[in-house]
């Protein structure tokens, strides 16, 4: 994989991991919703919807820059960072990018009002959590060893 240049395997794992969690899977979820919003005036719980899915996506949007430019990978578990990455959003998270696409979540269930997407949101949310706790906490432990742990004194794990 390191023969494709970093920028495409960047754009490549962004349209398959947030672009499947939370693009394609909320519009398939809640299309009607979604159809029935698009053919009426917008309403204050759209505008909130927006501000707070805009304000994930440009979080998410650094984070992914960051990844390649500082940590030299991308964010997916199968071409993860080979520098630790701790700043921009990572200096008050560890987990910026997972906030970020609960952001957006958040901010197409608000719009779309469809309890089906709190759902998924509330799931999604819940399995960002434990494959935290046991794939990428651990890797980051193996993988950068010290660093991590003086980095995880300083930074909490989610807000």
């Amino acid at each position: 994989m390191s023969r494709v240049p970093l920028s495409v395997r960047n754009l490549f794992f962004t349209l398959v991991h947030p672009g499947l969690v939370a693009g394609l899977l909320p519009w398939l979820i809640a299309r009607m919703y979604w159809q029935k919003l698009f053919k009426e005036p917008f309403h204050l719980a759209v505008f909130i919807g927006v501000f707070i899915f805009l304000s994930g996506l440009a979080i998410l949007g650094l984070c992914i820059i960051r990844f390649g430019k500082d940590g030299k990978g991308t964010l997916s578990p199968a071409d993860p960072t080979k520098v630790l990455v701790t700043g921009g959003p990572y200096k008050y998270t560890r987990n910026p990018m997972y906030v970020g696409v609960l952001l957006m979540l958040t901010g197409e269930s608000i719009m779309t009002g469809s309890t089906a997407l709190w759902i998924y949101t509330v799931l999604i949310g819940v399995g960002f959590h434990l494959f935290v706790l046991f794939h990428e906490e651990p890797r980051n432990r193996r993988d950068f060893g010290v660093d991590y742990a003086q980095y995880c004194t300083k930074v909490k794990r989610w807000l």
